[in-house]
């Protein structure tokens, strides 16, 4: 797939994308700055999250327990969700300010409204919350606006992935990815399931990626690792703020030090390919061994098993691969022990 002109998938780098979310609090200023180091991190993309609070809830439902540790407990859902809104306006202005800084500006859609501002907005990608994979009206209808869809799958079965990857794909939906994904604030180690990666690689043909709720660098450098081709995880300005998120954020800092594992172990990766590296080429000179005699050779004597031994040379002289090879040839000259033999030495 492609977004904002980035090739993503196979062969590709991992596309990082920064999850600002909605640690914004409702504010222009502090948006701007997590964009600033978003960009100084080296990300691909900065991510919102874009809703209409009526669209997605039912007034006074609770929190989740997560958000009730880090937000006003007697706060409903409801109310926290509507100062964290945001208007067209704002996104412009986001948008604008993403251009400047060279990095992509993406968006969560939750409900039919925020998905038709984005489309409007000409986002490169729209993105589908976990919560959402539940829900074939909404999928349909992202489907049906032609763009690449990225799909959290936070809370489901691998049915239900199936379910809503046949949704969009039967409704138009040419390019996908698919984000394995626990949707729990921090996710501790042992639900983050990481083989979940290889389920999602064998059954869909979808560029795979890894939503991050793990604290710290967490699991995203072994998510790169196992596959993952898209890489997401929520950061903040200050994890000491008020809001659903910040604590389980990374600070600018260590999203700085998140992209640079990440890039890391993509350099540990490599090729499939399984030959020397340039350095080896040079170190084999001087750790592989060539064939030199036992003892010293005379003109007409056969090398045997008995007369030859592998040793380090150098370098110089045959690879003792060619053992077989050399096994039954005469001496074409006196050879004396421990010299690099030479094809030149050899009647063949």
């Amino acid at each position: 797939m492609v977004i904002g002109g980035r090739k993503v998938g196979e062969g590709q780098p991992c596309f990082i994308i920064a999850e600002a979310g909605v640690n914004h609090n409702g504010r222009l200023d502090l948006a701007k700055r997590l964009i600033d180091a978003a960009a100084q991190a080296g990300v691909d993309a900065v991510k919102f999250q874009t809703f209409d609070t009526e669209e997605v809830i039912i007034e006074g439902v609770a929190k989740a327990p997560y958000q009730k540790k880090t937000t006003a407990a007697g706060e409903s859902q409801t109310a926290m969700l509507k100062r964290l809104e945001i208007d067209k306006a704002f996104h412009l202005r986001l948008i604008k300010y993403c251009r400047q800084k060279n990095i992509i500006f993406l968006s969560t859609c939750s409900g039919e409204s925020s998905l038709n501002l984005l489309v409007e907005l000409d986002l490169p990608v729209l993105k589908i919350a976990s919560m959402d994979i539940a829900n074939p009206m909404f999928l349909e209808k992202v489907a049906q606006k032609g763009k690449p869809v990225i799909l959290s799958t936070g809370m489901s079965l691998l049915a239900e992935v199936e379910q809503a990857y046949q949704c969009l794909k039967g409704n138009g939906c040419k390019e996908m990815a698919i984000l394995k994904c626990t949707s729990n604030y921090p996710t501790s180690p042992g639900e983050v399931h990481l083989r979940g990666l290889q389920a999602l690689q064998e059954r869909f043909n979808a560029v795979i990626g890894f939503s991050d709720h793990t604290q710290g660098l967490g699991a995203s450098p072994y998510a790169v690792a196992m596959g993952a081709k898209i890489v997401e995880k929520h950061f903040t300005l200050d994890k000491g703020m008020e809001g659903p998120d910040h604590k389980a954020s990374l600070s600018p800092d260590e999203l700085t030090l998140w992209v640079k594992e990440i890039r890391r172990v993509e350099q540990m990766l490599g090729s499939k390919e399984i030959q020397p590296t340039q350095s080896e080429k040079e170190t084999s000179k001087a750790m592989r061994r060539s064939l030199v005699p036992r003892v010293d050779l005379k003109k007409g004597d056969i090398i045997t098993r008995k007369n030859i031994a592998a040793k380090r040379t150098g370098g110089a002289g045959i690879s003792a691969l060619e053992f077989y090879k050399v096994l039954g040839l005469e001496a074409a000259c006196d050879v004396p022990r421990d010299k690099p033999i030479q094809w030149s030495y050899l009647e063949k």
